[in-house]
């Protein structure tokens, strides 16, 4: 049978969230299979993000090259004169520019995308629940981002209604917002996927924009809710292991220690997340310079060392555990020359 439109009481289903990405069949935010939904908006602004379309709370414009056939439709009709097409391709005032997308709209040849979506609770809640064939072994929905909790009402209801339909909860989060939009959405989250960049305050602010005093104290506030049997009932930690910033063993070991000090039993999984390079082309079509643009994947033994040092850190080293892509070793020529 067709799935059915959830039931949302009248106050939820005209909620709307601004989301830039519906991702089905993931097996990297969470266990099992899930569908992810991406929350546009974040209250950092990590260097190294690998989805910079996510972190400003409104549409983007976006242009791809390899579309582009050069006819300036986008420029003819574009109320703002923002639009030039020139030699090197399409060049956008984004000064100028007011994220309209009279210029999405009437490119012929789809170069250009507005990313950012508004939708309404009770149409996502429907589209997720599409894919609830596919929530075996554990699997589900989870909110990312972006960071979800700045949208913490409509998260909370979002969350509630997914939990009504019986289905697995996460929430993918930085943990960079007050205390009540915590609280809003905790209560029908089943796994919260927690990202710990670095425990140094000043470091942190370097990397992100932000320091780290919000976070911490909302992952304490999380353990707490957690030992009063409340939800959610697992915590999974994330840190992103970015060359020059936290691929440290200094960085590492300070999360560890920290973690086996004030979440020692809380945590069931700790996982270091290597860098991932493959986000250069998003930058260029929002025309962002990219600070890593010209590092490549860390080589596994790296990897290897640091979730070592991880698990010499004090915390249960049985929580620890490392994903993404790393580089190839180099192949040599006979004669000891890098090919």
């Amino acid at each position: 049978m067709p799935n059915k439109p959830p039931a949302l009481p009248e106050a939820d289903q005209e909620q709307e969230a601004l989301l830039f990405e519906i991702q089905r069949l993931s097996t990297e935010d969470g266990p099992g299979i899930r569908t992810t939904v991406f929350f546009k908006g974040c209250s950092l602004a990590c260097r190294w993000c690998h989805n910079p379309e996510s972190i400003a709370a409104r549409p983007d414009l976006h242009w791809l090259a390899a579309r582009c056939i050069g006819c300036g439709t986008c420029a003819a009709v574009c109320p703002e004169d923002a639009l030039r097409v020139t030699p090197a391709g399409l060049a956008i005032d984004r000064a100028r520019c007011t994220v309209c997308g009279r210029c999405a709209a009437e490119c012929p040849s789809t170069a250009l995308e507005l990313i950012g979506t508004r939708w309404r609770l009770g149409d996502l809640v429907h589209e997720v629940l599409k894919d609830r064939a596919y929530f075996t072994n554990g699997g589900g929905v989870t909110a990312g981002g972006g960071e979800p909790g700045l949208q913490a009402p409509f998260l909370a209801a979002f969350l509630r209604a997914l939990k009504r339909e019986g289905l697995h909860t996460a929430v993918d989060t930085c943990g960079c917002y007050p205390g009540p939009m915590r609280d809003a959405f905790l209560p029908f989250t089943d796994l919260v996927l927690y990202d710990l960049k670095t425990i140094d305050p000043d470091r942190h602010r370097t990397w992100t924009g932000r320091a780290n005093s919000q976070i911490l104290e909302n992952l304490l506030a999380i353990r707490d809710r957690m030992a009063g049997g409340d939800p959610p009932h697992t915590l999974w930690i994330r840190t992103p292991v970015i060359p020059e910033a936290t691929a440290d063993a200094a960085v590492i070991a300070g999360i560890g220690q920290w973690l086996a000090e004030h979440l020692s039993g809380f945590v069931e999984r700790w996982e270091l997340c290597a860098f991932n390079n493959l986000c250069r082309d998003k930058y260029q079509r929002i025309d962002r310079d990219w600070a890593f643009k010209d590092h490549p994947l860390l080589p596994r033994d790296v990897m290897e060392r640091l979730a070592d040092t991880a698990r010499r850190s004090g915390v249960d080293p049985a929580i620890v555990h490392w994903s993404g892509s790393t580089r190839l070793p180099e192949m040599t020529t006979s004669e000891g020359i890098p090919s």
